[in-house]
């Protein structure tokens, strides 16, 4: 990845959960790195740490959590900040200027009291010297972009007078009022009917083409994640497990638990009668972190006496990083091929 491409880097981050039972590592030393104009897909299972991962570029994780140690380097125009204990005076002005967010539920993060077009002009005039009325007139532009109808008038709803997916749309077009250079959108179809879903994701598409913003899509829907993203990460237990393009991912993933995700996904095609493979276990409970692989009480590949032992580190395998010891110090692994080579793959006769 050339120098100049490069638009946010995350390095070593920690965020942790000081509890009275104990500390929660939501993150557990998280490296990223996202190009200008790139979708990046952050899969896992629910509790596996990605809202949190995201939550902490902003600073808008709330006590008792902390960001305990890190880098999270923004490259602007006019040269790299670090947001890490940045100042926040620093990160008011990147907030929805630079990194904008849309959250998982618009009406929990949407004031009910103040009208659509108030929160978005608030958040013009915040960041741009202009007045009332050409923060109102942007106001109904971007309701209009993000295909409201009726822009005039909804810019003075409330949100509980709009739709689900139009108090989507509502806070899709608040985020992107001060045109960032990145949107994070935080499971942004969960709640959505699939018609609704598929609008939200073709609206996201073609505003990034037009606008040239990067996307980082946190979701644990692997089907929405393969429709618009470049890049992929699989996080697992507060850690990234494996990072590479979307397509390297998705048709041969090298980690034992990337390839039961696939595995737990429907295909089309697939046998009436076929049982969807699961995966067996649960994510263990925050407080009780397994030793050396965090995924291996879970893994059919796990070696005993190793992974129960060495905590694995990310390693180029194939053009992508895996955290599998399967894939350090061995040229050739000779377990965990992809989901199509494993016996749960096989058609049945």
């Amino acid at each position: 990845m050339a120098a100049g491409d490069v638009l946010l880097e995350i390095e070593d981050l920690h965020t942790h959960f000081h509890m009275d039972d104990g500390v929660v590592h939501a993150v557990d030393g998280v490296d990223l790195r996202m190009r200008k104009g790139e979708t990046l897909a952050i899969v896992g299972e629910s509790g596996c740490g990605k809202s949190v991962m995201a939550r902490s570029i902003l600073h808008l994780v709330d006590p008792p959590g902390r960001i305990e140690g890190g880098k999270v380097t923004l490259h602007r125009p006019d040269g790299p900040v670090e947001l890490v204990g940045a100042h926040k005076r620093l990160l008011r002005q990147v907030r929805w200027k630079d990194i904008a967010m849309v959250f998982q539920e618009p009406m929990a993060s949407l004031s009910l009291v103040h009208t659509i077009g108030s929160q978005i002009i608030e958040a013009v005039r915040l960041h741009e010297n202009v007045g009332k009325a050409e923060a109102r007139k942007r106001a109904i532009e971007m309701l209009d972009r993000v295909g409201i109808p009726m822009p005039q008038r909804r810019v003075d709803a409330y949100p509980f007078e709009l739709s689900g997916g139009m108090r989507q749309r509502a806070m899709i077009a608040m985020a992107l009022s001060c045109r960032p250079s990145l949107l994070i959108a935080d499971e942004p179809t969960t709640a959505l009917d699939v018609t609704t879903q598929a609008q939200i994701l073709e609206l996201l598409r073609d505003l990034q083409d037009e606008l040239g913003m990067a996307i980082m899509l946190i979701t644990h829907d692997l089907g929405v994640a393969a429709q618009v993203a470049d890049t992929m990460a699989v996080m697992y237990l507060g850690r990234v497990v494996e990072y590479g393009s979307a397509e390297q991912v998705l048709s041969q993933p090298r980690h034992p638990y990337a390839q039961a995700l696939l595995r737990s996904m429907p295909r089309l095609g697939q046998a009436r009668q076929r049982r969807l493979a699961a995966i067996r276990g649960s994510v263990p409970p925050p407080y009780a972190r397994p030793e050396g692989c965090s995924f291996h009480p879970r893994c059919d590949h796990a070696v005993e006496g190793r992974c129960d032992v060495v905590t694995p580190r990310l390693t180029e395998v194939g053009g992508r990083e895996v955290a599998c010891l399967l894939y350090q110090d061995e040229p050739e692994p000779q377990r965990g091929g992809a989901p199509d080579d494993t016996p749960d793959d096989r058609e049945e006769s």
